[in-house]
């Protein structure tokens, strides 16, 4: 970890977070403030500033930066190509959340429903709907007997039996 001066906190800061400034960042990993700004400005990174305005990187930021810098430098994978990466992966961890989220519902319908019972709950959820007409479609006619009219598809009527 980076040892550096501590400057004044972002507002809003939580008291046991660690802001580190851009020399000792650069410094740390080898790479020019120049390139910093770069990822920056591209919006690859997203630094706190303080309230002087200087930029402010948290343990986040610097998990970040790791990521960035091993996408380019041992994949040899250009900016655009980081940002997309980056992208597709936030993405990703907001859907495993959400899916986990969804995982925790369900587990909870079902606990709930041993408790309740299957059965009651299960008639209340399901939806009936009436019965549908048939539709029958039967062969096709000769082409001389095609030509006097005669029809491919007749509906055939169906008696509705209501067991309500």
């Amino acid at each position: 970890m980076p040892r550096g001066r501590r400057p004044t906190r972002p507002p809003g800061a939580s008291p046991g977070q660690r802001f580190y400034m851009i020399s000792t960042l650069a410094q740390s990993y080898g790479i020019h403030q120049q390139t910093l700004r770069m990822y920056e400005r591209e919006g690859l990174l997203k630094p706190s500033r303080s309230e002087g305005n200087t930029r402010l990187y948290t343990d986040e930021d610097m998990k970040r930066l790791e990521t960035i810098l091993s996408l380019s430098r041992d994949l040899g994978v250009n900016l655009a190509g980081i940002d997309v990466i980056l992208k597709l992966r936030a993405q990703i961890e907001q859907m495993q959340k959400e899916m986990n989220e969804f995982v925790a519902w369900v587990r909870e319908e079902m606990k709930q429903g041993a408790r309740e019972g299957f059965a009651e709950r299960l008639e209340q959820a399901l939806v009936r709907l009436p019965p549908q007409g048939i539709v029958r479609v039967e062969p096709l006619t000769p082409p001389a007997a095609a030509s006097e009219g005669a029809s491919a598809v007749s509906p055939v009527s169906t008696a509705s039996s209501s067991s309500d």
